[in-house]
């Protein structure tokens, strides 16, 4: 599901065919050319670049509004951003298969930013189907801790065998009772490992909101369906009241 909670990335054409990248939200970092190798926008410019040909390059500029660690998709959305944002600024027009093999091999959320709306996605993130859902709010909370994605999956502990949830099995019961369908494998892991996350869910439930974690970091969500009362959370923790997309600012290039 796409929510409005996003950031946000300004493109600067480079003709030196270089690919540099700066962070608005750290100065500190403002003048560096030495990226993390494991940068996914950087990764993605680098990707459509190679497949592409072109001899153009970028700055990005990366203003970053999604805390790291929360298990959002940021850095698979700046990624699957930077694609379809490149694509027009190079002047390029890769083949959609091609375009998907790309953003798969840069991680399995990517696909998924890359449709362009709201879908069901199975396998390792190549099987997407497109979903119409209905508008809805929601109360994210980000307590201060995250909590590393490789380290919930190399728990001895992580529930592996559960029965495969099915589409027709998600639209029957959002037809019913909305949206809150399913349940995350990963949440008793990674509540073991950031204790944050249980006072978070907590909390939540003492808002009478039903609570879980968004994906593999601290974050955790609930739909709501009245106004709630956000001013006795931790001071330390990120609130935000958000709403779903119809679709990605950029799914019409």
């Amino acid at each position: 599901m796409l929510i409005d909670w996003c950031d946000t990335l300004h493109f600067e054409l480079r003709t030196d065919g270089r690919i540099s990248r700066t962070d608005l939200n750290s100065p500190a970092k403002n003048n560096s050319e030495a990226l993390p190798a494991e940068d996914l926008a950087v990764r993605a410019a680098r990707a459509l670049q190679v497949a592409s040909g072109t001899s153009l390059g970028v700055h990005i500029s990366l203003e970053k509004n999604i805390p790291s660690q929360a298990g959002m998709g940021g850095g698979s959305s700046d990624a699957a951003s930077c694609l379809l944002a490149l694509q027009r600024l190079w002047g390029v027009r890769l083949p959609p298969q091609t375009l998907r093999a790309i953003a798969l091999s840069l991680g399995a959320d990517v696909p998924f930013f890359l449709s362009g709306g709201h879908a069901w996605v199975e396998g390792i993130g190549e099987k997407i189907t497109p979903l119409a859902l209905p508008a809805a709010r929601f109360l994210v909370v980000k307590p201060a801790k995250g909590v590393s994605t490789p380290d919930i999956f190399n728990a001895p502990d992580l529930k592996r065998d559960t029965k495969t949830a099915t589409m027709l099995g998600f639209a029957a019961y959002a037809d019913d009772q909305g949206l809150n369908f399913g349940h995350n494998d990963l949440q008793p892991v990674a509540q073991k490992l950031c204790t944050p996350i249980n006072q978070s869910l907590d909390w939540l439930q003492s808002q009478k909101l039903e609570g879980r974690m968004t994906g593999s970091g601290s974050a955790v969500f609930a739909q709501i369906f009245n106004d709630a009362d956000i001013a006795a959370a931790p001071g330390d923790w990120i609130i935000r009241k958000c709403k779903n997309l119809e679709m990605h600012p950029l799914a019409a290039w």
